[in-house]
């Protein structure tokens, strides 16, 4: 039989009738469910048997590259990736953000209505703390609040003060 007509017969198979295959190929049960996955990798494994397999020194080559020491298996837990201050907040880096007159004195709480639902943010010497993160904007904030980029300001309708001293 040959390589394609090998293909068209994987492409018939049930779910489970390719689990089996999997087995009789690989020697090991798979935990895949995905019929198109299991295809690619049961013809991957005859089209290896059948044209020849990777030779001694490809072999050992992928061996030394992936012996990397410096490759991260698991992502960082949440504990390594902040730090915790002030309670439940969290800033995960230090940044220093510059006063803008729009901006009220730290400690107001901003509050305005998205999408039925009331979105509170507290105002920080340095940023602005929304559901108890930090982040270094108000434009960051809204980005977090809508899924999309917003002007901060504008979002929360703060505008600056007149120019003229209070005359409009």
């Amino acid at each position: 039989m040959n390589f394609n007509a090998m293909i068209m017969t994987l492409t018939r198979m049930t779910v489970h009738e390719l689990q089996d295959r999997y087995i009789e190929v690989f020697g090991e049960r798979t935990r895949s469910n995905h019929k198109q996955y299991l295809i690619k990798r049961i013809a991957w494994r005859l089209q290896a048997q059948h044209e020849g397999d990777l030779s001694l020194r490809a072999r050992r080559r992928a061996r030394e590259l992936a012996n990397d020491a410096d490759l991260r298996v698991r992502a960082p837990t949440e504990s390594q990736a902040t730090v915790p201050v002030e309670g439940d907040l969290v800033v995960r880096a230090k940044f220093d953000v510059p006063i803008d007159e729009r901006l009220p004195m730290p400690g107001t709480v901003l509050s305005r209505e998205y999408k039925g639902r009331v979105v509170l943010v507290r105002v920080l010497r340095r940023g602005f703390e929304y559901e108890g993160e930090v982040y270094r904007s108000l434009s960051a904030v809204t980005k977090a609040v809508t899924g999309s980029h917003w002007n901060g300001y504008h979002f929360f309708g703060l505008k600056p003060p007149p120019k003229n001293g209070g005359e409009s």
